[in-house]
């Protein structure tokens, strides 16, 4: 691949997106491509982590977007309250789409790589000239004939599908990251691929030490966690949230420890944890079943995406769900756990995948004068050329 420049577009709700930005960055970088900026997607409710801002030394240009809005405790979605907070930020949606507009034309970059923004999506359906648009994303797998929804619930599949066909709106390919491959399928603008995790993941020394770790992106959950662990005060237990009350690190008792969000020291803890206890986002759940460790997995109430990714992961062999934070559970899980060896062979292909489907959609160019714009967009990946698996 040539040398190109790029601009990132990151939706800010949620880890996930984040770290997968992280992983590209890294990629483009490493063999001398240059990254002008990151547009981030911003809520009142959320902070844009300080390990992002690290990793990707760029200027960082945020923006308001839609985004969920949850109960009073910070804990379940509220899909109505969502609903109509959009509509009421429409004027302010309509000054970010100018932002987004002024940042492509001042860096004039070979490409946009969107992390699943919905605005940056809407602005790439009306682009002119030689732009074009990469997807990246989980949740286009979504898309895929043969991906599988749970039983029930007609109206959140609905929802869900609409509003990724709305986010990749313009893209002239789609790159979806998945637990476990899937075949091709009849849209050639979708590839599924495997996730995308930070190269600090493959570099992580894997051991078992005694304690449990839990990552609980609401704070509203931090009391469920010390719920359970006054039941069980002898299970050593470590949280990360997002919460802003624990100011780096709040030791409840002797066995149970919160943590602010701390990417470096969550890896790191994971690596040698006995089993991890989370939400089910999709990048979290994917770092531990590479590291081999078992997931107890407890969707965010009225998230549907976390609600399919718990029940998809566990075909994956990742581990368990439950409605609630009954890590007990998990204790009882454990001595049953089996790593798949298959899953970390598969992902550690990625890196291929991803070059070569940028490479195979940025149009050659010419000579070094000429310049050709590229908006892309990303959430995850699966390999089409691997043969597919029920159990990976």
């Amino acid at each position: 691949m040539e040398s190109r420049s790029f601009i990132f577009a990151v939706q800010g709700e949620g880890r996930g997106h984040l770290t997968q930005a992280i992983s590209v960055y890294e990629m483009l970088v490493s063999r001398g491509f240059k990254v002008h900026a990151v547009l981030v997607g911003t809520s009142q409710r959320r902070e844009l982590p300080e390990f992002f801002k690290r990793k990707i030394p760029v200027p960082i240009i945020p923006f308001q977007s839609p985004n969920f809005t949850t109960d009073p405790k910070n804990k379940s979605i509220r899909l109505g309250a969502t609903l109509w907070k959009t509509l009421k930020g429409l004027r302010k949606y309509a000054k970010s789409l100018r932002l987004i507009k002024d940042t492509i034309h001042q860096y004039q970059p070979d490409a946009v790589i969107n992390f699943y923004e919905p605005l940056v999506a809407w602005y790439s359906r009306r682009r002119q000239g030689n732009t074009r648009v990469i997807g990246i994303a989980h949740q286009y797998v979504y898309l895929h004939p043969e991906f599988e929804f749970p039983e029930g619930r007609r109206m959140d599949r609905l929802i869900i599908r609409n509003y990724t066909r709305l986010c990749a709106m313009g893209a002239d390919t789609l790159l979806g990251l998945s637990f476990y491959p899937l075949p091709p399928g009849p849209n050639q603008k979708l590839k599924v691929l495997p996730p995308l995790l930070r190269k600090e993941v493959f570099e992580q020394d894997i051991h078992s030490q005694p304690f449990l770790l839990a990552y609980v992106l609401n704070a509203g959950y931090m009391q469920d966690i010390i719920n359970w662990h006054k039941a069980h005060p002898d299970t050593e237990l470590h949280c990360f949230t997002d919460s802003k009350a624990v100011k780096g690190k709040w030791r409840y008792d002797d066995t149970l420890c919160f943590h602010s969000l701390d990417d470096r020291k969550f890896l790191t803890m994971m690596a040698s944890c006995r089993g991890l206890v989370c939400t089910a986002g999709f990048e979290s759940v994917c770092e531990a079943l590479y590291l081999g460790k078992p997931v107890l997995m407890i969707p965010v109430g009225g998230h549907f995406e976390q609600f399919c990714n718990a029940r998809d992961a566990v075909k994956a062999g990742a581990g368990i769900f439950d409605a609630e934070f009954r890590i007990d559970r998990l204790l009882e899980f454990i001595p049953h756990y089996t790593p798949s060896e298959h899953y970390r062979r598969w992902i550690k292909g990625v890196e291929y995948d991803v070059l070569s489907a940028i490479d195979k959609v940025l149009p050659p160019t010419d000579n070094a004068n000429r310049q050709v714009n590229v908006i892309l967009t990303l959430p995850s990946f699966s390999s089409l050329s691997r043969t597919p698996s029920s159990n990976s």
